[in-house]
């Protein structure tokens, strides 16, 4: 048996959430089972613990579309028992059952290593949004970013993503101008590393120039939107802005004129499809580079019957920082 929640909707489409006891034969098809020793929340669990978003294809589902835990069995070369192993991405937790449970069974492609300094409690502290964030910075440095180049923008800057990119950026040794339309979190983010703030409202206005002045030497945006149209204009010459969410909306009303003017690079961050070895080296790049006395200053731990209330809250954008999940509790 393993506990679970378990989201299930009805002939009318409403979702319904509990807490349940599974017989192991429920577990989906996969090379390997993982004793799941922790999860956490993001914006996408937000959906599928509620309307499901267009995400989950069928019910009874569990979400958690990231964990980490230890091997119980293997048909994979690759793992064996008492490997410690993290998952994200894959679609696990939309059409797989993801994380929300003590036990899960998933395809060996899925999984990676944990590597060596972190725990499976950091790991999913960092978890999917900390990934993304990471593998935005290494975007930006592939494209030209070094220290000394100037401010970095990062909006969004208390949730799960954000947060973590700045405390990255800060180690890094860049300069860190947080977006936030909460005044109130500004110890929180200055005590990631953020040099200052920016309140939300000096971006959210449209302008009718393609072009300010030069402000930006790089940003990693999560809010799209005519937020990023704005900062588009604003950055230096070159520069590139690492495109990881849409809180402010899908469209963007752009001109190409930063482009072709200006050279600036807009980079797109996927997280669920990449390969194998992106994965790990940005693995091995949390484990060395982010301070791990920043990342416990995000933490937020939750068990899973509060997962339905906190899944309603991050698609509100009321949740600060990384909620990390002990299924065990």
């Amino acid at each position: 048996m393993f506990r679970a929640l378990v989201v299930e909707r009805d002939d009318d489409g409403q979702t319904r959430s509990s807490v349940q006891d599974l017989p192991d034969d429920r577990l989906p098809e996969g090379e390997v089972t993982v004793a799941v020793e922790y999860s956490t929340l993001n914006y996408k669990d937000g959906l599928c613990l509620t309307s499901g978003g267009g995400l989950v294809k069928s019910y009874p589902h569990v979400p958690g579309i990231d964990f980490a835990g230890t091997v119980e069995t293997s048909d994979d070369p690759r793992y064996r028992p008492g490997d410690e192993v993290i998952l994200t991405g894959w679609h696990v937790g939309e059409r797989h059952w993801g994380g929300y449970a003590t036990r899960a069974r998933v395809r060996a492609d899925w999984l990676v290593p944990l590597p060596d300094g972190l725990t499976t409690r950091q790991a999913m502290a960092i978890g999917t949004a900390g990934l993304t964030a990471m593998l935005a910075v290494m975007a930006l440095e592939d494209h030209g970013l070094a220290p000394g180049d100037g401010e970095v923008l990062v909006t969004g800057a208390a949730g799960g993503v954000g947060s973590v990119a700045v405390a990255l950026l800060a180690a890094l040794g860049h300069p860190v101008a947080a977006v936030t339309g909460r005044p109130e979190l500004e110890p929180y983010l200055r005590d990631l590393g953020a040099a200052r703030i920016v309140p939300r409202a000096e971006l959210a206005e449209t302008v009718k120039r393609p072009l300010e002045s030069e402000t930006w030497a790089g940003c990693v945006d999560a809010v799209g939107g005519a937020m990023l149209a704005r900062i588009l204009g604003q950055m230096k010459y070159r520069a590139s802005v690492a495109a990881v969410g849409l809180a402010g909306g899908a469209a963007l009303p752009a001109t190409v004129v930063p482009f072709l003017l200006r050279g600036v690079n807009l980079l797109g961050i996927d997280s669920v499809l990449r390969p194998y070895a992106d994965r790990v080296r940005a693995w091995e790049r949390l484990a060395r580079d982010l301070p791990m006395e920043r990342l416990e200053a995000m933490i937020r731990p939750a068990r899973l019957e509060e997962l339905p209330e906190l899944g309603a809250a991050i698609l509100k954008g009321e949740v600060q920082g990384r909620v990390v999940v002990d299924p065990r509790a």
